[in-house]
């Protein structure tokens, strides 16, 4: 039997995925609820649960007998997990349509910069010598990547982003800006997903490690999603040689609390280099803005925090 649920019951208050004892509901005409104990509306007439003077449609409810109610887990969206464990991607991978100009850079350019798809990221094997190895994690316009690359080109860069328009604007500003400088010969980049290659760098083998303006996923039950977490702050540590740094920068208030915490677990593995509390208030030298950090303080008016972290020996 299947009994269906008219879609203006307040579904705050019921669960989705309501149990129905098959005797009680015969003995008694009683729907159980089988979700988190807050959520439960055990006892709730049939009557009473259906009659909201609309047809009853689409939200199929189980029938199930007493004793297999009683073994299972109670329902929860606060799974375990971290972006290591969870190997998807969350959030969009393509916005507006690309400009011809930028398609073509997508077309042609970017196969001749990008990450290779399997084997070790080594800086030999990207720029063909030994150098100073920096990576960025989601470099969304590729503002800070190009500005840094620009600043020591004698070291290499790696940056990974999952939104192709955010790629192609990389692209833009590795090509030369429209004739504004030369192209930039010291960069490489992987659109997909960071940890793809993250994880085929060698141990010890970054200088510099950015992780600028994440996606916050504020709420509680997404904080699994969010890349500082312990999963991924171990692996920072792991591929960062000793002295090597760690950059994160965000202006959510949430995030802000939550990564603090991660890191306070990982005071075995670096070091926070400040030397009195204003100091992560102000953006410190050699640090370019970026266009989501220049929204942020213009046009919403936050706060931004600047973290610098060294590796431990």
């Amino acid at each position: 039997m299947v009994l269906t649920v008219c879609p203006a019951v307040n579904r705050r208050r019921i669960s989705h995925s309501v149990s129905v004892s098959a005797a009680s509901w015969l003995d008694a005409g009683a729907v159980t609820g089988m979700g988190a104990a807050h959520h439960s509306h055990a006892g709730a007439s049939i009557p009473n649960f259906l009659g909201y003077g609309c047809p009853a449609v689409r939200h199929p409810v189980r029938l199930t007998t007493p004793e297999a109610a009683a073994k299972r887990q109670p329902m929860t969206a606060h799974k375990s997990g971290d972006p290591t464990t969870l190997n998807r991607l969350y959030g969009r991978s393509k916005g507006k349509p690309l400009r011809a100009g930028q398609q073509t850079l997508v077309d042609d350019l970017l196969p001749q910069i990008a990450v290779p798809p399997e084997g070790e990221v080594t800086a030999e094997r990207l720029f063909g010598h030994a150098c100073p190895l920096h990576f960025e994690i989601g470099f969304g316009g590729g503002e800070h990547m190009a500005a840094r690359a620009d600043m020591l080109p004698d070291h290499g860069f790696v940056g990974a982003e999952p939104f192709v328009n955010g790629v192609a604007q990389a692209l833009v500003h590795v090509s030369g800006d429209h004739g504004v400088h030369p192209q930039l010969g010291n960069v490489r980049i992987h659109h997909g997903d960071a940890l793809d290659v993250l994880q085929r760098i060698p141990d010890g083998a970054l200088s510099f490690l950015y992780l600028l303006h994440p996606d916050p996923w504020p709420k509680a039950r997404h904080a699994k999603r969010r890349m500082m977490n312990d999963g991924p702050v171990d692996l920072f540590a792991a591929k960062l040689r000793p002295g090597g740094e760690f950059r994160f920068g965000t202006d959510h208030p949430v995030y802000v609390r939550h990564a603090l915490m991660v890191m306070r677990r990982h005071r075995h593995q670096f070091d926070w280099l400040i030397e009195k509390p204003g100091d992560f208030q102000v953006r410190p030298g050699g640090w370019p803005e970026t266009r989501y950090e220049h929204k942020a303080r213009t046009v919403y008016g936050h706060e931004v925090w600047y973290f610098r972290y060294r590796r431990r020996a």
